[in-house]
């Protein structure tokens, strides 16, 4: 291990991991609902599977857009107003989606309320705040941000199948507004402080500056991570969106559909953090490709098996495998470029991922509409995951060719 220098570690650093870990859990309750009432919400608007897929790609989409403006928005002014701005614009989102008598109704709603307005600001600009309030344990603290995906895996898919059962999505829909205004609103407030100065001396991040990053143009290489990036999350979306669907497509009841999906991100929660840990140690770009080889596996056999047993063992070793993928770009970007960058760095990179969610919670859709069967969806995705593999392998190679000691922060 290197020596390390003085450290910008503090105590409220870790107030701040952990309200941006619930708010960021709290804000994926929006696709959660989605993914659980597919069904419901195409058979009550009379339309195919393909438009609530629409309306997640829109939310991603719209996530990933606004990802830049909330960005820059931290730049200026902090984490807090972002966060309390998005959270408003989450429960209004909620609100108008219950009320939707159509598909474009539900489009606004996701796209462009709680997409563009509200989630953008629940990830790219939390994980930004959180690396620079951590620089020894930088891993470990993107990890845990992201692990708000497991959380959220964990406690959405249940409840909201309960209350679909009990009521209907839109009613799903009111609750979720609701309970975001009163919980988002005061965990956002926790977040005013400002992250502590860097000592002085400290480096501040980046090996190759403007022009040259392993031995490539910037440009290059920032592009090879969003070709990546739409790679690995066009093929994540395919299980995650689709598992629910595709578990009661082969006769088991919701309830049981819903225990996958909390299989599988209860398994990410733990992954996660283990893969921040190992990132620390390892390297980001090699726990990288760990992850993204455990999920193009995993994607083979969700081709191939149709029984709960072997549905929920596919579900348990998915999500301990896709859940090191995500945090790992935010510190490749933190090590490759200046620290200066990264805002919009980071938040351009969370765009590109929201595109390829988009893509690939569309097409597993479009997928199923025109074959009957989600089987070609998940080996599609494995095609997008190969791409992922072949690009992150490219980078890895001249990372060890020209920097075999450098270790990521």
């Amino acid at each position: 291990m290197p020596q390390r220098g003085p450290s910008i570690e503090i105590s409220y650093g870790w107030v701040i991991l952990f309200a941006s870990l619930l708010i960021h859990s709290i804000g994926l309750g929006a696709p959660n609902i989605l993914f659980v009432t597919l069904k419901p919400i195409a058979n009550d608007l009379a339309s195919a599977r393909a438009v609530p897929s629409l309306a997640y790609a829109l939310l991603m989409i719209g996530t990933g857009i606004g990802g830049i403006g909330m960005g820059w928005w931290l730049d200026k002014r902090g984490v807090m107003e972002p966060v309390l701005f998005g959270a408003v614009m989450i429960g209004l989102g909620s609100f108008v989606a219950s009320q939707a008598e159509g598909k474009w109704g539900l489009y606004l709603a996701n796209g462009v309320l709680m997409g563009l307005l509200g989630k953008a600001a629940m990830i790219a600009p939390l994980v930004a705040n959180a690396t620079r309030w951590f620089d020894h344990r930088r891993g470990l603290a993107v990890a845990i941000i992201a692990s708000g995906q497991g959380v959220a895996g964990i406690v959405w898919p249940p409840l909201v199948r309960y209350i679909n059962d009990v009521a209907d999505w839109r009613t799903v829909y009111q609750y979720y507004g609701v309970f975001v205004l009163v919980t988002m609103i005061p965990l956002a407030l926790l977040l005013r402080p400002k992250p502590p100065a860097q000592p002085a001396g400290t480096a501040q991040g980046g090996n190759g500056g403007e022009n040259a990053v392993l031995g490539l143009p910037s440009k290059v290489v920032q592009m090879a991570l969003w070709a990546a990036v739409i790679g690995c999350c066009t093929a994540m979306a395919m299980p995650t969106v689709h598992l629910f669907s595709h578990a009661t497509d082969l006769g088991l009841p919701a309830a049981r559909a819903a225990e996958l999906l909390s299989v599988l991100f209860a398994a990410a929660v733990f992954s996660r953090i283990g893969f921040g840990m190992l990132a620390d140690r390892a390297g980001a770009m090699r726990t990288l490709l760990i992850g993204s080889g455990c999920q193009a596996i995993m994607l083979l056999v969700f081709a191939q098996v149709e029984s709960f047993a072997g549905l929920y063992i596919a579900a348990l070793l998915y999500g301990l495998g896709f859940a090191g993928i995500m945090p790992c770009y935010a510190l490749i970007i933190r090590l490759l470029f200046p620290a200066n960058q990264a805002g919009w760095r980071i938040a351009s990179q969370y765009l590109f991922a929201g595109l390829g969610m988009a893509l690939g919670g569309w097409m597993g859709g479009a997928i199923y509409d025109l074959t009957g069967s989600y089987a070609p969806a998940f080996l599609t995705g494995l095609a997008f995951n190969i791409m992922n593999l072949a690009v992150i392998g490219f980078l890895h190679m001249r990372q060890l060719r020209i920097s075999p000691r450098v270790v990521p922060a």
